[in-house]
């Protein structure tokens, strides 16, 4: 008698985004920059801001009670909880922790999941490897982020690019061919100093001297990790596809990274996809990190343009360096 295969899939999806609007023409009146500079480049028009008290858990908290509820799924269901950040409220406790604790998740454990830009990829690759080895049977990751708080508003170069915003799912049992098929994740840590944060760890604490010199802030050689992200999305596409035995051709849908509307037009070329198969937002939140492909996949849902037996690739990049791609043959878990 063969195994009975264990697949996890998504049965619940929340989002939030703060309230605050950053335009274009208003970061004109902070750097030396323009309207046009900053969309022909990066296709953003528009990120949101996190209010001033605010934190990463806060914006997680919301998108992840509005995932439970989408899954009619009740918080002491869950057990594990995996936050996907880059700006936790605190080095510890974790991020997850709090946010276990607020939305009353009494039997899950929880712990961070840093990973770049990547971050929501690699946790739902482990989440579903708990689903999948019978440990676990309700897991929420969260993508959260706040940004805002880790740039140097005098650097034009990053500033334009980044905002604020939060994404939960929910992953259970699906039932039949559906859910996740494969995943693949990797990593060059030969590149971490191409995008980082260089001080407030232990290899340069907080002194007044890092403070001063910006060193808290995110840095980014802009142009080599442009030409990094447009192969790793096109290897961590193509690498989750191997691993499934399909093709571009089998594709429905593709959920990139929201970075740069140019890497993702890249990514929809070499896949042979029509942009209206492809989910973009960018224009409206920047990149939002860890939150960014769980906003794109929420807004893809509601507009129809993901229907139950679809295959969706998710894939993106980030610090690190670490790229990743998912494929999840789409089950559609309102009306189960």
């Amino acid at each position: 008698m063969g195994c009975e295969t264990i697949r996890a899939g998504i049965v619940g999806v929340g989002t939030y985004a703060p309230e605050r609007v950053l335009t274009n023409a208003d970061i004109q009146q902070i750097v030396d920059t323009s309207d046009e500079w900053i969309r022909t480049r990066t296709g953003i028009l528009e990120r949101r801001l996190a209010s001033a008290d605010e934190a990463t858990s806060d914006l997680a908290l919301t998108a992840s009670r509005r995932a439970l509820d989408d899954a009619g799924v009740r918080p002491e269901e869950l057990d594990l909880v995996i936050a996907a950040t880059n700006t936790p409220d605190m080095l510890f406790p974790a991020t997850a922790c709090l946010l276990q604790d607020r939305l009353g998740a009494a039997n899950a454990g929880a712990f961070d999941l840093l990973a770049g830009c990547t971050g929501f990829i690699y946790g739902v690759a482990v989440g579903a490897q708990f689903i999948a080895a019978g440990t676990a049977r309700t897991v929420l990751v969260a993508g959260a982020e706040t940004l805002s708080r880790i740039l140097n508003w005098r650097d034009r170069n990053t500033c334009v690019l980044f905002g604020d915003a939060a994404g939960s799912v929910v992953l259970r049992r699906v039932p039949g061919d559906r859910g996740i098929l494969a995943t693949a994740l990797g990593s060059d840590g030969s590149g971490g100093h191409l995008l980082q944060l260089p001080a407030g760890g232990s290899r340069q604490p907080a002194t007044a001297e890092t403070v001063e010199r910006n060193l808290h802030c995110l840095t980014m050689n802009g142009r080599e990790v442009f030409k990094f992200a447009v192969r790793a999305m096109e290897d961590g596409a193509n690498e989750v596809l191997r691993r499934a035995g399909m093709t571009g051709a089998d594709v429905d849908f593709l959920i990139p990274h929201q970075a740069n509307i140019r890497i993702i037009e890249h990514a929809a070329k070499k896949m042979k996809l029509p942009m209206e198969r492809v989910a973009v937002n960018v224009d409206r939140y920047g990149n939002t990190s860890t939150a960014s492909i769980p906003l794109a996949l929420e807004e893809s849902l509601h507009s129809g343009k993901i229907k139950d037996g679809d295959n969706v690739v998710m894939v993106g990049f980030g610090a690190g360096l670490t790229w990743a791609g998912l494929l999840i043959k789409w089950y559609d878990y309102k009306k189960r």
